[in-house]
Protein backbone atom coordinates (compact mmCIF):
# COMPACT_ATOMS: atom_id res chain seq x y z
CA UNK A 1 0.00 0.00 0.00
CA UNK A 2 1.42 3.36 -1.23
CA UNK A 3 0.36 6.87 -0.23
CA UNK A 4 2.02 8.69 -3.13
CA UNK A 5 3.56 8.55 -6.23
CA UNK A 6 7.08 9.37 -6.36
CA UNK A 7 8.43 9.68 -10.02
CA UNK A 8 10.17 8.51 -12.07
CA UNK A 9 8.31 5.14 -11.49
CA UNK A 10 9.87 1.55 -13.13
CA UNK A 11 10.17 0.00 -15.46
CA UNK A 12 13.48 2.52 -15.39
CA UNK A 13 15.22 3.46 -18.50
CA UNK A 14 19.23 4.69 -17.91
CA UNK A 15 17.88 7.92 -18.04
CA UNK A 16 15.28 7.69 -15.51
CA UNK A 17 17.30 5.16 -13.05
CA UNK A 18 20.09 8.15 -12.75
CA UNK A 19 17.70 10.51 -12.02
CA UNK A 20 16.07 8.03 -9.52
CA UNK A 21 19.68 7.85 -7.93
CA UNK A 22 20.44 11.63 -8.03
CA UNK A 23 16.78 12.33 -6.41
CA UNK A 24 17.61 9.25 -3.39
CA UNK A 25 21.40 11.26 -3.06
CA UNK A 26 19.85 14.75 -2.76
CA UNK A 27 17.14 13.39 -0.19
CA UNK A 28 19.95 11.83 1.98
CA UNK A 29 21.99 14.91 1.22
CA UNK A 30 19.05 16.64 3.43
CA UNK A 31 20.14 14.35 6.97
CA UNK A 32 16.18 14.72 7.30
CA UNK A 33 15.00 10.88 8.28
CA UNK A 34 11.19 12.06 8.09
CA UNK A 35 11.92 13.47 4.67
CA UNK A 36 13.75 10.42 3.58
CA UNK A 37 11.73 7.81 4.27
CA UNK A 38 8.87 9.45 2.64
CA UNK A 39 10.81 7.78 -0.27
CA UNK A 40 10.03 4.30 1.01
CA UNK A 41 6.77 2.39 1.17
CA UNK A 42 5.02 2.10 4.48
CA UNK A 43 6.29 -1.14 4.84
CA UNK A 44 9.31 -0.86 3.19
CA UNK A 45 12.50 -3.65 4.12
CA UNK A 46 15.74 -2.48 4.90
CA UNK A 47 19.63 -4.24 5.63
CA UNK A 48 21.40 -1.62 6.89
CA UNK A 49 24.84 -2.88 7.30
CA UNK A 50 23.96 -5.50 10.26
CA UNK A 51 21.02 -3.41 10.99
CA UNK A 52 17.14 -4.24 9.83
CA UNK A 53 14.23 -1.88 9.58
CA UNK A 54 11.02 -2.78 8.32
CA UNK A 55 8.60 0.17 8.00
CA UNK A 56 9.22 3.97 7.79
CA UNK A 57 8.84 4.63 11.49
CA UNK A 58 12.43 2.01 11.88
CA UNK A 59 13.83 3.35 8.85
CA UNK A 60 13.60 7.00 10.65
CA UNK A 61 14.97 5.90 13.70
CA UNK A 62 17.69 3.73 11.90
CA UNK A 63 18.51 7.21 10.54
CA UNK A 64 17.86 9.51 13.36
CA UNK A 65 20.59 7.45 15.18
CA UNK A 66 22.36 7.70 11.90
CA UNK A 67 22.78 11.06 11.28
CA UNK A 68 22.92 11.91 15.41
CA UNK A 69 26.69 10.04 15.48
CA UNK A 70 27.82 10.85 11.47
CA UNK A 71 28.35 14.19 11.22
CA UNK A 72 28.94 16.88 8.85
CA UNK A 73 27.65 13.78 6.63
CA UNK A 74 28.00 14.03 2.35
CA UNK A 75 27.07 11.49 -0.10
CA UNK A 76 27.63 10.56 -3.50
CA UNK A 77 25.66 7.93 -5.48
CA UNK A 78 26.29 6.22 -8.44
CA UNK A 79 24.45 3.77 -10.59
CA UNK A 80 26.07 0.61 -11.42
CA UNK A 81 22.88 -1.56 -12.64
CA UNK A 82 19.25 -0.86 -13.75
CA UNK A 83 16.48 -3.93 -14.58
CA UNK A 84 12.89 -3.16 -14.57
CA UNK A 85 11.85 -2.10 -10.94
CA UNK A 86 15.62 -2.70 -9.84
CA UNK A 87 18.37 -0.32 -9.33
CA UNK A 88 22.08 -0.93 -8.13
CA UNK A 89 24.62 1.77 -6.98
CA UNK A 90 27.16 2.79 -5.52
CA UNK A 91 28.35 5.14 -2.57
CA UNK A 92 30.60 6.88 -0.75
CA UNK A 93 30.12 9.35 2.28
CA UNK A 94 32.44 11.37 4.16
CA UNK A 95 31.63 12.33 8.26
CA UNK A 96 33.23 12.67 10.71
CA UNK A 97 32.47 11.77 14.81
CA UNK A 98 31.75 13.91 17.68
CA UNK A 99 35.54 13.61 18.71
CA UNK A 100 36.67 15.19 15.17
CA UNK A 101 37.85 12.33 13.74
CA UNK A 102 36.85 11.63 9.71
CA UNK A 103 35.49 8.67 7.55
CA UNK A 104 35.07 7.63 4.40
CA UNK A 105 32.27 5.00 4.22
CA UNK A 106 31.86 3.18 0.93
CA UNK A 107 29.12 0.50 -0.19
CA UNK A 108 26.44 -0.86 -2.50
CA UNK A 109 22.83 -1.07 -2.56
CA UNK A 110 20.52 -3.03 -4.02
CA UNK A 111 16.88 -1.00 -4.56
CA UNK A 112 13.42 -2.98 -5.67
CA UNK A 113 10.96 -0.26 -6.27
CA UNK A 114 6.46 -0.62 -6.41
CA UNK A 115 4.76 0.83 -9.65
CA UNK A 116 4.59 4.77 -7.52
CA UNK A 117 8.42 4.96 -7.67
CA UNK A 118 8.41 4.05 -3.73
CA UNK A 119 11.18 1.96 -2.80
CA UNK A 120 10.21 -1.53 -0.80
CA UNK A 121 13.72 -3.11 -0.41
CA UNK A 122 16.91 -1.69 0.30
CA UNK A 123 20.03 -3.68 0.90
CA UNK A 124 22.83 -1.92 1.88
CA UNK A 125 26.98 -2.91 2.28
CA UNK A 126 28.87 -0.53 3.67
CA UNK A 127 32.64 -0.42 4.59
CA UNK A 128 34.05 2.32 6.95
CA UNK A 129 37.84 3.78 6.55
CA UNK A 130 39.05 6.24 8.96
CA UNK A 131 40.56 9.24 6.96
CA UNK A 132 42.74 11.99 7.93
CA UNK A 133 41.04 15.63 7.59
CA UNK A 134 43.31 16.22 4.57
CA UNK A 135 42.40 13.25 2.90
CA UNK A 136 38.38 14.45 2.70
CA UNK A 137 37.27 15.44 -1.29
CA UNK A 138 33.64 16.42 -0.46
CA UNK A 139 33.77 20.21 0.85
CA UNK A 140 30.34 21.40 -0.88
CA UNK A 141 27.85 23.05 2.18
CA UNK A 142 25.86 20.81 3.74
CA UNK A 143 23.06 19.67 1.76
CA UNK A 144 22.55 18.88 -1.81
CA UNK A 145 25.95 18.64 -4.03
CA UNK A 146 26.44 21.09 -6.68
CA UNK A 147 25.44 20.06 -10.29
CA UNK A 148 29.51 20.87 -10.70
CA UNK A 149 30.76 18.74 -8.38
CA UNK A 150 33.03 15.62 -9.00
CA UNK A 151 31.65 12.09 -8.92
CA UNK A 152 32.55 9.27 -7.68
CA UNK A 153 34.30 7.77 -10.74
CA UNK A 154 36.02 11.21 -11.31
CA UNK A 155 37.25 10.64 -7.50
CA UNK A 156 38.38 7.26 -8.50
CA UNK A 157 36.02 5.58 -5.53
Amino acid sequence: MTDTTRPPVPPFTRETAIEKVRLAEDAWNTRDPQKVSLGYTVDSRWRNRSEFATGRDEIVALLTRKWNTELDYRLIKELWAYDGNRIAVRFAYEHRDDAGNWYRSYGNENWEYDEHGLMHTRHASINTLPIAESERKYFWPLGRRPDDHPGLSDFGF
